[in-house]
């Protein structure tokens, strides 16, 4: 992964100091919280619910065992001994003293991490597969161009002040493992016919209170061409977007309001003037930026299918763990192993000072020190050798990060809810923990298969619930929550924004309708092959509906 250089040492600890003359100003009286609101959020501190919160950038969800160790120290030493990893490949400590966030972030930036633009209306985390640079599926690693792409946006003078937030995530795979159709830009790195790598360039995806899906405004844009095309895109959008109504600021109300073609048009008369300038890429810089990333040198360890059969006859919750956490790798001798951060019960997305020691330990002993970050809230480690599997999975099982769930059920992703944040109107936690509790059994689970729950506390989406199989939305009526439940979202290639399906739920009901949905589309699939999300676009919402509401949904 990218290493800093002395102007990033420098940049990083410059941008400490200013902090932290902040915050002392603050604490003083001098400046106000309205005045010191807009300087705290470019630094990701966010004042919540309980407390502030601070949100540590984890740029293309990687991260080094050093990294994720000192993130374990933080948590122990600045809050209560855990962190939650969202949606975005960031952290969030939910707890720490205003007074202390400056040290943190000194401490931060002694392992070359920092919490520039994890908030504000700018250029957010630049987000990317979880899998880059070991699957098997891969047409060239995306991670090289979110490093550039990263050192373009930081702090640049042009765009810190958006007409509102604005992120950019990148894939390199057939698959589409970053979600790019639901972001501000989406970048499909791919290969033309004369085999040049290029992407393809989505613009105006996002949730929140107006879900859509991305329009495609370019199938192959030249890889030297990339900072000059998106910086057409950001020009457009600053002239063009609504600074009037934060609720139709995103580039997707420009994209929709304007008209995809009139809007493309618009973003290549731009690039035609940017084309030839300073923002081309020359490939030797391309070419330089790649060698940070380049694959490590993997030993040959051909015992591994050997090793593997013996354990899998031996131990029925390795087999499971190994059929659902394991990922195939470019280099058969080795596997992708995901660490699921939901387990039955539990907080989804969080980890504890323990659990992030361990998992440094792991990436140290046997992951080539690398520690990824998924926008399912999960960690990643991308390169185990299949031999050392057995022993990855016992030292989990130790730590309580074994569960054999990814992609199922009980894998859920939540926001923090109105546990934690002020914005949200409803609990989030709560409900992933009691439905995870209901398909606890790894038998249900495997006999539903594939299944992406996704809860927010608010109708700003963090929870990512409009592109749930099944999502969920915490909403208020007259002083009580209740949830409204979307069907058939999708935030993989050809991303679908899910239906409601109806009048929502009282938190008692709402684990009960998640079981009656699952339990129609169990009765009515073709065959154990047919997922949750194909059974769902074959039979429509009707079944759904005539299940979980009976007489009301024939008068409707």
């Amino acid at each position: 992964m990218y290493r800093y250089d002395e102007f990033d040492h420098a940049f990083v600890q410059a941008r400490v100091a200013e902090f932290r003359d902040q915050v002392e100003r603050r604490l003083s009286g001098e400046l106000t919280e309205d005045q010191f609101k807009p300087l705290r959020l470019m630094n990701g501190v966010y004042l919540q619910l309980h407390a502030y919160m601070l949100r540590i950038a984890i740029p293309y969800g990687s991260l080094t065992a050093r990294q994720m160790r000192r993130l374990a120290h933080i948590a122990r030493t600045y809050d209560k001994g855990y962190g939650h990893f969202t949606t975005r490949q960031n952290l969030q400590f939910h707890w720490p003293k205003l007074t202390d966030i400056p040290r943190v972030l000194e401490e931060l930036a002694e392992v070359e991490m920092h919490a520039i633009q994890t908030s504000g209306n700018c250029i957010r985390n630049v987000t990317a597969d979880h899998f880059a640079g070991a699957a098997a599926d891969e047409v060239a690693d995306p991670r090289p161009y979110a490093e550039i792409l990263r050192q373009w946006s930081s702090l640049h003078p042009e765009f810190s002040y958006l007409p509102r937030k604005f992120k950019i995530a990148v894939t390199g795979a057939e698959r589409d493992r970053a979600a790019i159709e639901v972001h501000d830009i989406g970048l499909h790195l791919k290969k033309n016919e004369e085999g040049a790598l290029g992407f393809a360039v989505f613009v105006g995806g996002g949730l929140g209170r107006t879900p859509m899906v991305a329009k495609k405004i370019r199938d192959f844009l030249p890889e030297q061409d990339l900072l000059s095309y998106v910086t057409a895109i950001l020009r457009v959008y600053n002239l063009n977007g609504r600074r009037d109504n934060k609720y139709k600021a995103r580039i997707k109300i420009l994209v929709h309001e304007t008209g995809t073609g009139e809007l493309t048009a618009q973003v290549e008369k731009e690039f035609a003037a940017l084309k030839e300038s300073e923002l081309k890429l020359p490939d030797a810089d391309i070419r330089a930026i790649e060698t940070y990333f380049a694959p490590p040198k993997l030993k040959p360890r051909p015992e591994g299918d050997a090793a593997v059969s013996k354990v899998v006859k031996a131990d029925p919750g390795f087999a499971d763990w190994l059929r659902r956490n394991a990922h195939t790798h470019r280099n058969p001798d080795y596997a992708s192993v995901t660490v699921s951060l939901k387990g039955i019960g539990e907080v989804p997305g969080d980890a504890t000072d323990v659990q992030m020691d361990a998992i440094a330990d792991l990436a140290e002993r046997y992951g080539n020190d690398e520690i990824r970050v998924s926008h399912e809230q999960n960690l990643i480690l991308p390169h185990v050798a299949r031999a050392d599997l057995p022993a990855v999975h016992a030292k989990l099982v130790e730590i309580g990060l074994a569960t054999s769930n990814a992609g199922l059920i009980t894998d859920i992703i939540a926001c923090p809810g109105l546990d934690y944040c002020a914005l949200a109107n409803a609990r989030s936690i709560p409900v992933a923990q009691e439905i995870s509790q209901r398909f606890a059994t790894q038998a249900r689970q495997d006999e539903i298969g594939d299944l992406q729950i996704k809860i927010s506390g608010c109708i700003n989406a963090c929870g990512h619930h409009h592109v749930g199989h099944i999502g969920i939305l915490g909403v208020e009526k007259k002083g009580t929550e209740l949830y409204q439940v979307t069907l058939g979202g999708s935030a993989r290639e050809g991303s679908t924004i899910g239906e409601i399906i109806g009048r929502g739920f009282a938190p008692e009901e709402i684990t009960d309708a998640v079981e009656t949905i699952v339990e129609t589309y169990l009765a009515k699939r073709e065959n154990r092959d047919e997922t949750f999300l194909e059974a769902y676009r074959r039979l429509g919402p009707a079944p759904f509906k005539e299940a979980l509401y009976g007489h009301e949904a024939k008068a409707a």
